[in-house]
């Protein structure tokens, strides 16, 4: 999967050195060194893996989904074999706590678990006598070549939100991991080649640009999984379905959490924290705006800013860090010019994060954990999604207010409300307008049988990843209205 310090695209059941003439290096980001060297392949290699991919498709399709489903059972082993180790490599390249890189490796195989499920859950369904002596059945069938884009922030699981799925439905997989963190999966299919699929099965493309249109405009592609941020998801969706093709389109965020008076403020101050600065603040699902209600104002203020202060920060390999650096320079520069934009649109720094210096990874690119105080619903920063360690703080009087600014923001994706009234959470339940709600949760994710269910900004599509949404997202419904009159059949 490695050679000569470069990451190899797996084509056609074989690991394959890329012909590109552009690559990126791999960094570690809490120590600034190159691991790696990924291609940025072309879409002669992109056009070689579809080609294999629909070259393997008719057999694939026909093999008995309970036999699909046993290269999954194998697959969930050798991932259970390879936990630590898949893990470690994770962090290396994306910086994150090996806590983090475990947690996030759990949820993938979680899926490749249920995806195990497929004989029950892509059955379809039939009624008899639908006029005399007329029957009808819905059957789903494969689509055929599929493919997906995913990010950096989540190298092992959300590859897992797609692939089990894909193929145990009968298709045929191409993925095409961030040029970012390409090490994760790599790895992974260095397992699935254990498997011995039929070649052409699933697929490997490193790249960036090029490739993804490459995925995008190529003709024998059917549908596009996409996992990034919005006006790139955006994108996807839009080139995607001027192309003909399926597409589900996973946005960016700028999650809620609304605090009020009788939350239990040491348990909400902690669990806000881990959501907040959890994978330093890299993930979709990350709290990154806190609306207090009333009296919560004060005491909510003064635990998160102790929480926050404490947290320590460092390379996710030792034990004892709570948090690791961000992606790469270029992300640490911006979020730092956005908390430097909150402070001139009026936000007071109550925890200030920047200029991190850890003893030992002085080249890493490290944020700590940083609080804003008085941010602006109407601000620019209160529209934007930083990805980073950083917290913005609002206070409205009543809920009705602050699920009046939840259902302001163009993004969908996670609301969490904090409380101990059952009457308060089940209003929130009801009238949020995102996906993904919490209650007492900081976090909301859903388990691999339910569907990640964003809204608004922060999804483009109509089928969401994982569980039943990932059935019908990878199957074509096909009627079949059917007559045998008695005088054409057989006497036996």
């Amino acid at each position: 999967m490695i050679q000569d310090g470069q990451v190899y695209n797996y084509i056609a059941g074989e690991w394959r050195r890329s012909k590109a003439s552009e690559f990126l290096d791999v960094r570690n980001p809490a120590t600034a060194e190159t691991i790696v060297r990924v291609p940025l392949s072309s879409a002669d290699e992109v056009d070689e893996a579809v080609r294999a991919a629909q070259a393997a498709f008719d057999d694939w399709r026909r093999t008995p989904p309970t036999d699909r489903i046993q290269y999954l059972f194998t697959l969930k082993n050798l991932l259970e074999e390879h936990f630590d180790e898949i893990a470690r490599l994770t962090t290396q390249e994306c910086g994150k706590t090996l806590a983090e890189s475990q947690g996030e490796l759990r949820r993938g195989i979680e899926n490749v678990e249920v995806a195990c499920g497929i004989p029950s859950l892509m059955m379809g369904y039939n009624a008899e006598d639908i006029a005399r002596g007329i029957d009808e059945h819905m059957l789903r069938q494969p689509l055929g070549v599929v493919a997906a884009i995913t990010p950096f922030n989540f190298p092992g699981m959300i590859p897992l939100w797609f692939l089990p799925y894909a193929i145990a439905c009968g298709n045929c997989f191409i993925l095409k991991p961030s040029e970012k963190v390409p090490m994760t999966m790599a790895r992974v299919f260095d397992l699935i080649d254990q498997l011995h699929l039929p070649k052409g099965v699933v697929s490997v493309v490193n790249g960036g640009r090029e490739t993804v249109d490459a995925l995008l405009d190529h003709p024998l592609v059917r549908a596009i999984s996409f996992v990034g941020s919005s006006p790139v998801a955006r994108y996807v969706y839009g080139r995607a379905a001027a192309n003909g093709k399926r597409a589900q389109c996973q946005g960016g965020a700028k999650n809620p959490v609304i605090v009020l008076p009788d939350a239990d403020m040491e348990m909400t101050s902690t669990i806000v924290a881990d959501s907040s600065f959890g994978c330093a603040g890299q993930r979709c699902l990350a709290s990154s705006v806190a609306i207090t209600v009333g009296e919560a104002e004060a005491p909510f203020r003064e635990r998160i800013a102790a929480v926050a202060s404490e947290r320590t920060v460092g390379n996710g390999l030792d034990p004892a860090i709570q948090m690791g650096p961000v992606i790469n320079a270029a992300s640490q520069q911006r979020i730092e010019s956005l908390i430097a934009q909150g402070e001139r649109e009026g936000a007071t720094v109550l925890v200030d994060g920047r200029g991190a210096k850890i003893a030992g990874y002085e080249a890493g690119h490290f944020i700590r954990p940083t609080l804003l105080e008085g941010v602006s619903p109407e601000s620019e920063l209160a529209r934007t999604e930083i990805f980073g360690p950083v917290l913005s703080l609002m206070h409205v009087a009543t809920i009705d207010d602050a699920i009046a600014l939840v259902n302001a923001s163009p993004f969908g994706n996670m609301a969490c409300l904090f409380t101990s009234s059952g009457a308060a959470a089940r209003k929130f339940r009801y009238e949020a307008r995102a996906g993904n709600i919490g209650i007492n949760v900081g976090v909301a994710a859903p388990m691999a049988f339910f569907p990640f269910s964003g809204w608004k900004d922060s999804f483009f599509g109509d089928m969401h990843a994982q569980g039943r949404d990932a059935v019908e997202f990878y199957t074509d419904k096909k009627v079949v209205v059917e007559r045998w009159p008695k005088e054409w059949s057989r006497t036996f």
